[in-house]
Formats: C-alpha cells, sequence, structure tokens
C-alpha cells in the first residue's frame, strides 16, 4: 500500500516466492521459459519517496551493505530512469530504501524493489500510464519484475511475461530461512542439466495449509538441485525446515538461496522460527505470512 508521510510517500516491497517453479524450456535468444506460482510474503522492504530537485537512492537496513557492494545498476534508479523516459519528463526525486530482504537470494528484493518505485514514483509524479506499456517496463526491467507489479498470487508463464490470477493463499504461516550465501540466477541456470518439465498449474483453491502442501509436493523447484551444488548449506535449511514442529512444506524460492517452510498460522512459525534462530544465529531467519494483496501491506518503518 502506498502511504502518505509528510511530503512525500511510503510503500512496501515485499518477499516474492516461487511455491514451484518448473524449467519448462530453452528459448533461442537463450532465456528460460518457466512456469511457477508466485506469492508473496508479509516481511518486505520499504521504499520512502519524496520530490526533489535532483535524484538520487539512499540506502539503509540490515542488508544495505550487501546491495550497495553488488555489482550492476541499482534497479530501483533504473525503474525511475525508464518511467521518466516514458514519461517525457526529468527523474526527480528522493528515495530512501530501507532493505529488509537478503540480497541474490531468490525472494525477489531487487524485483520487488523496482515495482515499488513504479508504483510510489507514478503517483509522486502524478502519472497515469497504460498499463501494458507499465508492465513493459517492469519486464524490462527483469523476469520477475511484472509479477511483483502486479502484487497478488500468480502463476507465471513464459520468461515473466504471462501472468494469470492464482488461488486465495492468505493466513499461511510461514519461516523464511537464508544461510548468508548469495547465488547468481545466471550460475544456478548454468549449473542446470537433465529434461525439461510440463507445466504444474492447478484450477483447486486449497483450504488449507495441508491441501496447500500436498498440491505443491506433487509439483518442485527445478532450481534446487543446480542450487544445492553450489551451495550445500541450502540442504541444511531445508532439512531444518522440515523438521521443525508443524512444518507441512520446505522448500526452496527462486535460484536459492532463500529457503521457506509453510505453517498452520502465524503461531506455530513463530515457534519454529524462535527454535531455527538459535540453531543459526548467523543466518537471516524470519517467520511471516503469506499475503494475496501487496497492495493492502503496510510499509514498516525503518527499525
Amino acid at each position: 500500500m502506498t502511504r502518505g508521510f509528510g511530503d512525500g510517500l511510503s510503500v512496501a516491497a515485499p518477499a516474492k516466492l516461487n511455491l514451484y517453479l518448473h524449467v519448462t524450456g530453452k528459448r533461442s535468444d537463450g532465456y528460460h521459459e518457466l512456469d511457477s506460482l508466485i506469492t508473496f510474503a508479509a516481511v518486505h522492504d520499504s521504499l520512502f519517496v519524496t520530490a526533489d530537485e535532483g535524484f538520487s537512492v539512499a540506502v539503509a537496513g540490515p542488508f544495505a551493505a550487501a546491495l550497495k557492494n553488488a555489482t550492476g545498476e541499482n534497479l530501483i534508479a533504473r525503474a525511475a530512469r525508464l518511467l521518466a523516459e516514458a514519461a517525457g519528463i526529468q527523474a526527480r526525486a528522493s528515495i530512501r530504501l530501507y532493505k529488509r530482504l537478503p540480497v541474490a537470494a531468490g525472494v525477489g528484493g531487487g524485483s520487488s524493489d523496482a515495482a515499488a518505485a513504479l508504483r510510489a514514483l507514478a503517483a509522486l509524479w502524478r502519472l497515469s500510464p497504460d498499463k501494458d506499456e507499465l508492465f513493459a517496463l517492469a519486464l524490462r526491467l527483469g523476469a520477475d519484475v511484472p509479477v511483483c507489479l502486479m502484487g497478488r498470487t500468480a502463476f507465471v508463464g513464459g520468461i515473466g511475461e504471462r501472468l494469470a490470477p492464482g488461488p486465495d493463499l492468505s493466513d499461511v504461516g510461514l519461516v523464511l530461512v537464508n544461510p548468508g550465501i548469495p547465488l547468481s540466477t545466471a550460475a544456478v541456470f548454468g549449473a542446470r542439466d537433465g529434461p525439461y518439465s510440463v507445466p504444474g498449474r492447478f484450477e483447486a483453491t486449497p483450504a488449507d495449509t495441508a491441501s496447500l502442501a500436498r498440491l505443491l509436493a506433487a509439483r518442485r523447484n527445478d532450481l534446487e538441485a543446480p542450487a544445492r551444488a553450489l551451495a550445500p548449506a541450502i540442504a541444511a535449511a531445508l532439512d531444518g525446515l522440515a523438521a521443525a514442529a508443524g512444518c507441512r512444506l520446505a522448500r526452496m524460492s527462486g535460484s536459492g538461496a532463500t529457503c521457506f517452510g509453510l505453517f498452520d498460522n502465524t503461531a506455530t512459525a513463530a515457534r519454529a522460527a524462535r527454535g531455527l534462530k538459535s540453531a543459526w544465529p548467523d543466518w537471516w531467519v524470519e517467520a511471516s505470512t503469506l499475503i494475496n494483496d501487496v497492495e493492502a501491506l503496510m510499509p514498516s518503518p525503518p527499525a
């Protein structure tokens, strides 16, 4: 949800989760085609956007240093530039990002930040971009940015451009674990071998976490095996989550290394997270919940 504060706006950029991820083929341009069910967690980065004569992005928070050390153009700055160019205006804004989500972690932190920047800057600059044009900009920023811009649980196909509404998955407890090992998406795809998968979409709306887990157990993340080969700590994270009391399903998200466990409710997830934090004090362990609509998520202020 975009909220006003003073003369600016604040917006949440939640963690993205691939509940399953099937690699269905490879295009002639080298991009892989995917079929995935993507949803979002309540844990999120926060963007604070104000009008300014120039343009700047400042980063704070637990994972600020990791983002500053990352290579390549900052996706928030790139999103601002593309949106301003499309509107024929100068990119003028001051953006503060509070980075709670780990970097290069398979939870779409950068993609979610970019989508949040598009939403916030469109509001700040009083733009009303055509929906299709805005999604085209999002796809130029990255394969996960369109679904993050959509901001709702969705089945995603192609290279991220084909979106279809997914089932209602609210009120599912969640624990996320990242062992602190950044993984390159390109490296994980490069390490993948074997046949391609068929799509795994389903029409049912799960009645509860147990029924959701049963549906997902018949599917998988095709990038888990190559990611585990590159970062063996992923296996430990998955084993630890699966062994936690009340865990219905443990799986890796995206290209890793973040793993998640599904629980019947937030109380059970919180208990599991406390135990896992004790076991892995140097890892990122976060209890959360699934959300269906990013716009309903209130941005949290810096801790």
